[in-house]
């Protein structure tokens, strides 16, 4: 196999082992950080203090039983729910695989069930939800190591297609990154499930076990956390009601289903994803008029990009001939295939980062500036773009070549139009499988 087919990524070998064990205490820390007992102190005006742990329980069998309970709920609503069936992308061996879009329906079907509840036990169970996320958050890192484990396992007994990423030879390496591009059982897709079905989900009922807290703890219920709630909410909403628009992306395409995107769908999104939330559901923020105003502005801003930008790529790599396609230019490659030059991507090379950040500012706005913990994800979020726009752009050099040299030129900024950004170093070394 040619030296330049395949890349480290994440520090290589040795650097995804300290991603690995790095993650799960990342969660445990952001979690003691900031909770009902323990809310750090501004380091700068106030001495610095640490959380007692022996307040803390981090597992329970009753947590890992509703874990793993939610999971297994929500695969069976895949089954049962109907809907529709659509083609993804075509793969490696001229063929394309079916996928099952009933995401949103069984998200309604969910909501539906939690109000119910709510109406019957008074919001008792939102509140053992907020009472007990540190123990499920571990059951969340159990659950998706279990299901890591299975994925490279079942990958190496099967002949099927391998991601590339994940196919070196290296094997914890592979694990990681995971070794098979599309892991199935029967025609129900492991990764597009887990993708967007129970953390994305399980991140909004969290968002309102921490409401209902803020309740418990105050009687009321903030303009602040309504506002997050319903940002949030609407980017949980807005992912699930244009489901077959991941089936074009990175991470279903390209990217294996390994413990990368396991635990980041499984754990890292659910339990960091709504920090702010939690964070307001024991601090009281009040909000001027003026101020919600200016902060549904930045919102609106952020999902108008964002949407606009990944409706207008989706419609374009599905069917590029749509008459309401045909204001777009578009530049021809070897390969036979488009790359847009016109439109919200003639703007920047992934002008859906921008929006998608924009959005994630509204989210810790509603928070004030009182405090760095709700503003983590900001900050998270910021570098994670930034590395994964030099993965695209490492990923597309290498699918497009020369062609996609042209294409910079033509389009040369990165992220934010009309601020070119100089070329980063990416994390990767060329490599050779290692057989």
């Amino acid at each position: 196999m040619p030296e330049h087919q395949h890349q480290f990524e994440f520090g290589g070998p040795v650097g995804c082992i300290g991603v690995m064990a790095g993650l799960p205490i990342g969660i445990w820390a952001l979690y003691l950080l900031c909770n009902q007992h323990f809310m750090l102190a501004n380091p700068i005006t106030s001495p610095l203090e640490l959380p007692d742990l022996t307040k803390y329980s981090f597992y329970s069998h009753e947590a890992m039983a509703v874990f793993t309970g939610w999971n297994l709920v929500l695969a069976l609503l895949w089954v049962v729910v109907p809907g529709q069936w659509v083609n993804g992308t075509q793969l490696s061996d001229g063929s394309r695989l079916r996928y099952k879009m009933n995401g949103f329906s069984s998200f309604v079907i969910v909501t539906l069930i939690l109000i119910l509840a709510t109406c019957v036990d008074k919001g008792a169970g939102l509140v053992w939800l907020h009472d007990h996320q540190l123990e499920l958050a571990t059951s969340s890192v159990i659950f998706s190591a279990l299901l890591s484990v299975y994925l490279y396992v079942t990958a190496c007994c099967k002949d099927t297609i391998k991601a590339g990423p994940g196919d070196l030879g290296i094997r914890h390496y592979d694990f990681f990154m995971g070794h098979e591009l599309n892991p199935r059982i029967g025609e129900f897709d492991l990764k597009t499930f887990f993708e967007l079905r129970p953390g994305l989900i399980g991140w909004a009922v969290l968002n309102a076990a921490m409401a209902a807290k803020e309740w418990d703890n105050f009687g009321s219920v903030s303009s602040a956390m309504v506002l997050v709630n319903c940002f949030q909410l609407t980017y949980v909403v807005d992912a699930l009601w244009n489901e077959a628009s991941i089936l074009t992306t990175m991470d279903i395409t390209t990217d294996g289903f390994g413990f990368m995107l396991a635990f980041g769908d499984l754990a890292w999104v659910p339990f960091t994803y709504g920090m702010q939330a939690r964070y307001l559901a024991h601090t009281q923020v009040q909000l001027s008029s003026v101020h919600i105003f200016a902060i549904l502005a930045v919102k609106l801003l952020g999902f108008t990009i964002f949407r606009g930008a990944n409706a207008q790529k989706n419609s374009f790599r599905t069917n590029p001939n749509d008459p309401a396609l045909a204001h777009l230019k578009a530049m021809p490659t070897e390969r036979g295939t488009k790359l847009l030059i016109s439109g919200w991507w003639g703007m920047s090379r992934h002008i859906n980062y921008l929006g998608d950040w924009t959005m994630s500012i509204s989210w810790s706005l509603p928070c004030g500036f009182g405090h760095v913990v709700p503003w983590f994800y900001v900050i998270y979020f910021a570098v994670l773009l930034v590395h994964r726009e030099s993965r695209d752009e490492a990923c597309c050099r290498m699918k497009y070549g020369k062609d996609w040299d042209k294409y910079c030129a033509i389009v040369p900024y990165h992220i934010i139009p009309y601020v070119y950004s100089v070329s980063y170093t990416h994390l990767t070394l060329p490599t050779k499988r290692i057989v």
